[in-house]
């Protein structure tokens, strides 16, 4: 498949800088308002994907207030997280 290359501008985003998605990009990734994205840094260039969906299957009789602890703990922690497994 060929490269094909989308341009756009930063602007400003109350107190942040951003950069606005086409809907040509949202449509490619399958994206839509409220998905989640990984950001990829590498030296001298960023990519992303969507984030793939969780499967749930067999956690239907977890206690719906755990499960959003542990969503806040990996939230709040990801990054300690995947240190500790490169370890």
């Amino acid at each position: 498949m060929a490269v094909k290359e989308v341009e756009r501008k930063v602007t400003k985003i109350g107190n942040s800088l951003g950069v606005t998605l086409p809907a040509e990009i949202l449509k490619h990734l399958h994206v839509k308002q409220g998905d989640e994205v990984i950001f990829y840094l590498e030296e001298g260039k960023v990519s992303f994907k969507k984030r793939p969906a969780v499967n749930i299957e067999g956690f239907e009789d977890i206690d719906q207030e755990f499960l959003e602890g542990m969503k806040k703990l990996f939230d709040n922690y990801d990054d300690t997280l995947r240190n500790l497994v490169k370890r």
